[in-house]
């Protein structure tokens, strides 16, 4: 019975969470900047199942230092939004759900199995807790 409690919990935060990314998605489409972009077209990086952006295979330290400035962002507005609603780990969690289901085709997600993964055509493969 308490492991339900706490699925259920669990639940409500992440639905909080995402009715309260409206407002902060906007923020990871980080205007993509050329760097970002070349390295996401390239699939040097990917968006991770827990809400931050991931190196695939042996990327430059140029490529590492942008992922890590670039999490640390994250990480600073996921503080901000989940003020009170959630955790940052929810928070982030069901903006890892929303921001892996707009991968365009061609571009690195990883899967809920921690392999990386092309999107293609169709749906990419998401958590089953992801709404």
């Amino acid at each position: 019975m308490a492991s339900l409690f706490r699925k259920s919990v669990a639940a409500i935060g992440i639905a909080g969470a995402m009715l309260a990314l409206g407002a902060g998605s906007a923020a990871f489409a980080q205007n993509r900047d050329p760097a970002y972009a070349a390295a996401r077209a390239a699939g040097q990086v990917g968006e991770q199942t827990d809400g931050y952006l991931g190196v695939v295979g042996n990327a430059s330290p140029d490529v590492r230092a942008m992922v890590k400035d670039l999490n640390n962002k994250r990480r600073a507005v996921y503080t901000e939004k989940a003020a009170g609603k959630s955790t940052i780990e929810e928070y982030a969690f069901a903006t890892a759900c929303r921001l892996i289901l707009e991968t365009k085709p061609g571009e690195k997600y990883q899967a809920p199995d921690g392999s990386w993964k092309v999107r293609d055509g169709g749906a990419p493969v998401r958590d089953p807790r992801c709404p």
